[in-house]
C-alpha cells in the first residue's frame, strides 16, 4: 500500500503531463455538426415569424449501419435475441426523435416560439417549416474509435434539410436547402495518444491515461445519439441565420 502511495506520489506531475498531452489530442479532433451546399431561393422572410414548426425527418432502417464490432456486442445480440432489423428500427427512431426535439429545444432557447408538428401550418400564420429527410445513420465501430481514432470507425448522421416560408393566407415557398452532418470526429485512438504520452512516462501509464480519457470521451461523444444532437444544432443555428438575414434575429445566436 505505502509502496502505491509513493509511486503517486512521485509520479502525480507525469500524470498530469500525460493526461494533459492526451486531452489536448483528443480537442484537436472534437465531434462537430457542420452545413454544407446551403442554397438560397432569394424567398428570403424578412418578417419575424408567428411560429417555426419542426416536423420529424424521414428516414428508413435499411439507412442506418450498426456496429456489429467485437466479440462481446454479437454475444449480447445472441443473448437478448435482439436482430439487427430491430435495431436499425430503433436507432431510426431514436435518431428522428431527438433530432426534431433538439432543433426545438435550440430554437426556444433563443426566444423563438418553435413547435414539433406533424400536420400542416395553420393557414392564418407566418410561419417558418423546418423539413428534412435523412441520408444516413452511421454507428461507425466502436472499437476503431477508441483505438485507432482519426476519423477511423467514426459515428455519423446526416441529412438533406429545407426550410420553407408561408406566409398567412399564402403558399409555403422555399427559403434555403441544405446538408446537415454530425459526427464523433477525428480524435486520435488510445494507440496516437499512447506514442504522444509515452514522452512524459511510460508507455504502460500513458496508455492506462490515454485509455482511461478515451473512454469518458467515447460515452459522451460518440453514437448516433450525440451525432443526431450534433445535426439538429446545427440546424437551429442555419434557421438563426435565415432570422439574422431577414432582420428579426440577433447575431449572437449564429455563434459558437
Amino acid at each position: 500500500m505505502l509502496t502505491s502511495v509513493s509511486f503517486l506520489k512521485k509520479n502525480v506531475a507525469r500524470f498530469v503531463c500525460i493526461a494533459i498531452v492526451c486531452c489536448s489530442a483528443l480537442l484537436t479532433g472534437c465531434a462537430s455538426g457542420s452545413i454544407n451546399d446551403a442554397s438560397q431561393t432569394g424567398a428570403q422572410p424578412h418578417v419575424r415569424p408567428d411560429n417555426i414548426y419542426v416536423y420529424t425527418f424521414d428516414s428508413n432502417p435499411d439507412q442506418v449501419k450498426l456496429d456489429n464490432g467485437g466479440m462481446l456486442k454479437k454475444l449480447k445480440s445472441h443473448i437478448d435475441g435482439s436482430s439487427a432489423a430491430k435495431q436499425q428500427s430503433a436507432d431510426a427512431i431514436e435518431v428522428r426523435e431527438a433530432v426534431a426535439n433538439e432543433i426545438v429545444h435550440q430554437l426556444q432557447s433563443m426566444g423563438l416560439r418553435a413547435i414539433r408538428s406533424d400536420i400542416p401550418a395553420p393557414a392564418d400564420q407566418n410561419v417558418l417549416l423546418v423539413q428534412g429527410s435523412f441520408d444516413a445513420i452511421d454507428s461507425g465501430n466502436r472499437r476503431r474509435r477508441v483505438l485507432i481514432g482519426l476519423g477511423a470507425g467514426k459515428s455519423e448522421v446526416s441529412s438533406a434539410v429545407q426550410i420553407l416560408y408561408k406566409p398567412a393566407g399564402g403558399t409555403a415557398r422555399l427559403v434555403q436547402s441544405f446538408n446537415a452532418t454530425g459526427d464523433s470526429g477525428n480524435a486520435p485512438g488510445m494507440v496516437e495518444t499512447a506514442g504522444v504520452g509515452a514522452a512524459a512516462g511510460s508507455i504502460a501509464t500513458s496508455a492506462a491515461v490515454g485509455g482511461g480519457l478515451h473512454a469518458v470521451s467515447e460515452t459522451k461523444q460518440a453514437g448516433v445519439s450525440a451525432d443526431a444532437k450534433r445535426l439538429a444544432d446545427a440546424v437551429a443555428k442555419q434557421v438563426a441565420q435565415i432570422g439574422v438575414s431577414g432582420g428579426w434575429l440577433s447575431t449572437e445566436h449564429t455563434r459558437g
